[in-house]
């Protein structure tokens, strides 16, 4: 079990770095999408739908590199009325089944859909079918390559599920519920509000 936690925390540390890195890809996006309203309007002889599409791109690219990292964080939407009544054992086991039954199936099958299909338009150099678009490999390549992520990261995840079930390592994440997330988001709140008071009165 050592030797797969090793591998999990290297594959941890890939996903970390991706998913924090491409939070800028949203800023550069929104960089575009301003720059290209304003030349639409100042100088629309300048304007492209190829900036257009390159927002999309982007804000795409910026999707699938948070995904995996999304995953690891924990921070997936799920739903709480069953999930969050069972004890924490029986949630690890729901967790590793999901996985092990219908996320890495899913992900996996993806994957090997969009690595082709990725392949095909960058071999025959297949571009936007609007005027002055980009072409389309890239777009598909980022939605193959997050998959792919997802994958390296679901087996992530399905082996530390095995070793905080085995007691090998800690959880990494306690379950919180809703009522004591929101409790604990009040009492910082109550407390960002009183150190404020307290230095308005100095």
């Amino acid at each position: 079990m050592r030797g797969l936690l090793s591998v999990a925390r290297g594959i941890d540390r890939v996903t970390a770095f991706i998913g924090r890195s491409v939070m800028w890809l949203i800023l550069l996006a929104v960089v575009v999408s301003s720059g290209n309203a304003i030349i639409r309007k100042i100088a629309p002889q300048f304007a492209s739908n190829a900036w257009l599409e390159l927002q999309w791109y982007l804000f795409g690219a910026a999707f699938m590199g948070a995904a995996a990292y999304t995953l690891q964080q924990n921070e997936h939407i799920r739903i709480d009325i069953f999930y969050g009544t069972r004890t924490r054992r029986t949630q690890h086991l729901i967790d590793l089944f999901g996985h092990v039954f219908f996320t890495l199936p899913f992900v996996a099958l993806m994957s090997w859909l969009l690595v082709p299909y990725a392949w095909e338009a960058f071999q025959s150099g297949q571009g936007s079918g609007n005027a002055s678009g980009l072409i389309i490999w890239p777009a598909r390549a980022v939605l193959a390559a997050g998959f792919l992520l997802l994958v390296i990261q679901v087996i992530s995840e399905i082996i530390k599920k095995i070793a905080v079930m085995t007691g090998d390592m800690e959880d990494p994440h306690p379950f919180i519920s809703a009522h004591e997330a929101a409790e604990l988001e009040g009492a910082q709140l109550a407390a960002t509000v009183a150190k404020l008071a307290e230095g308005d009165k100095r």
